[in-house]
């Protein structure tokens, strides 16, 4: 990579950042000149924001660690977003390299080779603030390029070994590290010291790290003596062990990786050429080392994940640009993940990492595609599902309800909760055909998101405000950090996009009036654009990670974290619907794309539906918490089972249907909760409700039955009763969910009980719409569905 604009950078000025920019929708700004005002509307007459922070809000960092070139709003809410936050950065863990930055230079590590598990979670390792091999640089000195290393602990033994051309002489320390671009899952980054600097590429599933070294040649630290088991002293391809773990460093033609000391190698590049390339191998045999040497010097340059839906499946390409700068090997050397590997028909080269995400296979090539089945979306459960004496209880849940007094406005996080509550409860009413209940609900809605979606110069509370410099929409009140460090917005604003959504699906008209709004928080969360002028690209998805992270600047040694998969989920939920009923395909088919992605990663990594990714050694059925170094039995809140586990299910909608395409591991979790709880099978206890709920997804019948002896079990904060009995009526009469069954839109869900299936299709459109289920390609039944409305059918 020869620099920041190899990666796709935003193509614009950086006074545009600053500028007043309105109106922002569709990535089309205008720039207003002079002084910003206090607020800005998201279109005329579609709702505003605050350009300035609300008193609740913590200020943001004046100082952003990128380099000079990087241009356009921050990323944020990545596997790497310590080096955007940090004069250096904590670990950062890409799998199967873990990396750090200090002043001391590029540590790394092959973070797999040592995994460890226990109760309460599963371990890897990570480089540390020394790490086991660290980058630096020479200071210029005798001998030319070589001499005293930059970003070298002062006071080490100093030494020449045969084939050195000068002593080490201890030089300055680099000053900082900061992020020079990124692509869909590369980062690069700069080390400076003086006028020497030291550029790294690295990504995601890459077992190199690319590096460029200006003004002085590179030395490389180890923690303890190498073995060679590949080229010599003076060659230009040395590879080595680490104890366990094998690596390799790659010189250009011409160059010369010698020792100066038993623990410290430094690399002459030639004139002209200021690349070289360290890899962590699979294993010390010769024609592993010969693979990696014919593609060390393709320097990835920019990476691309590209999607479409189409045929019920969702196909994913992730493509490699690389720049050859030796040798005649095209393409890439990549590790895919489990829920990668697992999903592609791409044929892999037999070589493996381990990971604490399980098993990674390597590839090569400048692409590879997965196919991933599209799990259909609801906006409500059907009413068909009921009996009627069922019915009957579910309108009279729903009564008690609605004569609930309004709710105060509260922060982000709880008033999305409420929200999402209100929007289960409207389609709830849909389901029963009471849509005086239903109105009532939506009212509410409507009610809170304007208040919400308007800003005033001092309005402090119940509003959003732009951060210019960062590139992001922060609610106030905020909370858990939303404000700063920018956590969780996901979580936030995806109760308020699947709520707006149910109001627009109501009433078109005042979808289309504050659809600005609405979309602001969805570019924040997930702009589809990738030259949008406010928000970058899908903000906090980790496109080869395949989910989404929580923590704004992960400032951990464990790097970033996700711990509610499910709410994750919820966003991408409420995207799809405001894709569906405002007649927005592309913002539609993101939702789907990240939807059934992260879907998969939460079925192999927070829960493990086969049972092959979690080391032996870890008891448990599922984890509480995703790191990039780990992977934690936990909470941020509860040590409380109920809670480890209830918070990658919560909220309960109509979508949490896709936790139950795995029946047999549902029930083997469930069993495992119930004997280990506190309440047991009293479900009035701790988040019983939600159990109970999960349960359901294996067992209607049983979790039907519990229901009847324990009807006033108390509710979380986020469900209700009334949601309680339609999910559990509805899956007793209907059945469990049938992942066999596909569609050709997604609006969409099967059911089967004792062999027959029920199909249910929802058609957003103003037109007539004819939904074709399929089972493996075959064409089940042909369903017409009116306008706006649902059509649920047993085909014999």
């Amino acid at each position: 990579m020869t620099g920041a604009n190899n990666l796709r950078w935003r193509p614009v000025a950086l006074a545009a950042v600053f500028a007043l920019v309105l109106p922002p929708s569709a990535g089309d700004e205008s720039i207003s000149a002079g002084e910003p005002s206090a607020v800005a509307e998201a279109a005329p007459g579609g709702g505003s924001y605050r350009l300035s922070r609300p008193q609740p809000c913590k200020p943001l960092p004046e100082t952003i660690y990128v380099a000079e070139a990087v241009r356009g709003p921050i990323i944020t809410n990545q596997w790497f977003s310590s080096l955007v936050w940090q004069p250096f950065s904590q670990n950062i863990f890409a799998h199967p390299l873990a990396l750090r930055f200090s002043e001391k230079g590029l540590s790394l590590v092959y973070h797999g080779s040592r995994l460890r598990a226990d109760k309460s979670g599963i371990f890897g390792v990570g480089p540390g603030p020394e790490g086991e091999m660290t980058i630096a640089l020479a200071a210029p000195g005798d001998g030319g390029r070589q001499g005293g290393a930059v970003g070298t602990t002062a006071g080490a033994t100093r030494g020449s070994v045969s084939g050195s051309s000068g002593a080490v002489q201890m030089g300055e320390r680099f000053r900082d590290a900061r992020c020079a671009g990124w692509s869909d899952w590369f980062v690069e980054a700069e080390l400076s010291a003086g006028a020497a600097k030291l550029k790294a590429s690295f990504g995601h599933g890459s077992p190199m790290v690319f590096c460029r070294a200006e003004g002085a040649d590179p030395v490389i630290s180890f923690g303890r003596v190498p073995k060679v088991f590949a080229g010599a002293a003076g060659a230009s391809a040395v590879g080595f062990s680490l104890e366990d773990r094998h690596y390799a460093l790659f010189a250009p033609g011409g160059g010369r990786i010698a020792p100066v000391e038993p623990q410290r190698w430094t690399i002459a590049l030639p004139r002209g050429k200021d690349y070289f390339t360290v890899a962590a191998l699979p294993d010390d045999r010769p024609e592993t080392f010969a693979l990696f040497a014919r593609h060390a010097h393709n320097h990835v340059t920019d990476t691309r994940l590209e999607y479409r839906v189409e045929g019920g499946k969702l196909h994913s390409v992730y493509r490699f640009t690389v720049k050859q700068l030796e040798g005649r090997a095209p393409g890439a050397i990549f590790a895919l993940y489990p829920h990668q590997w697992k999903y592609t028909t791409d044929r892999l080269t037999p070589l493996t990492y381990q990971s604490v995400r399980g098993l990674m296979k390597v590839g090569t090539g400048e692409s590879f595609s997965t196919v991933v089945p599209i799990h259909g979306v609801l906006p409500f459960l059907p009413g068909e599902g009921l009996s009627a004496a069922e019915r009957a209880r579910l309108i009279e849940l729903l009564g008690e309800e609605a004569a609930l007094a309004p709710e105060r406005f509260r922060d982000t996080y709880w008033e999305g909760k409420h929200l999402g509550r209100l929007a289960t409860l409207a389609g709830s009413a849909e389901a029963v055909g009471q849509s005086e209940l239903r109105q009532k609900f939506l009212g509410e809605i409507r009610r809170r998101l304007e208040h919400w979606f308007t800003a005033a110069p001092d309005k402090q509370q119940a509003v959003f405000y732009y951060d210019r410099r960062w590139g992001t929409l922060v609610g106030s009140p905020p909370s858990y950090g939303s404000d700063l460090p920018l956590n969780d917005h996901h979580f936030h604003y995806g109760y308020f996009i699947r709520a707006a959504a149910e109001a627009a699906r109501d009433d078109p008209a005042w979808g289309r009036r504050w659809a600005p709004m609405v979309e602001l928080a969805i570019r924040d969360i997930a702009s589809t654009d990738r030259n949008d002028r406010m928000f970058p690209y899908l903000r906090c998805f980790d496109k080869y990670a395949g989910h989404s992270w929580a923590s704004g600047d992960a400032n951990f040694a464990d790097g970033n974290n996700q711990e509610s998969s499910s709410e994750a989920l919820n966003a991408w939920y409420g995207m799809i619907l405001w894709g569906a009923v405002m007649d927005k395909p592309e913002i539609r088919d993101a939702g789907l794309m990240l939807f059934n992605t992260e879907r998969t990663a939460v079925e192999e990594y927070w829960f493990d539906v086969s049972g092959e990714n979690y080391p032996p050694d870890f008891p448990q059925v599922a984890l509480g918490m995703v790191w990039g170094g780990k992977g934690a039995f936990a909470t941020w809140f509860s040590g409380d089972i109920d809670c480890i586990h209830g918070i990658n299910w919560l909220p309960f909608t109509p979508a949490s249907l896709y936790m139950g395409r795995h029946p047999d591991y549902v029930r083997k979790n469930f069993e495992r909760i119930v004997a280990q709880r506190k309440g047991g099978t009293d479900f009035n206890t701790g988040w019983g409700d939600l159990v109970l709920m999960f349960g359901a997804l294996a067992d209607p019948a049983a979790a039907a039955a519990r229901y009847a002896e324990q009807p006033q079990l108390k509710i979380e904060a986020g469900n209700s009763r009334a949601f309680l009995h339609h999910w559990i009526c509805t899956l007793k009469n209907l059945g469990r969910i049938d992942a066999s069954v596909s569609a050709d839109q997604p609006l969409f869900a099967a059911f089967v009980r004792d062999g027959r299936r029920t199909l249910a299709a929802y058609n957003a459109s103003q037109k007539p719409l004819t939904t074709t289920f399929a089972v493996e390609g075959r064409t089940l039944q042909a369903v017409p569905v009116p306008p706006r409305s649902m059509r649920v059918v047993s085909p014999r």
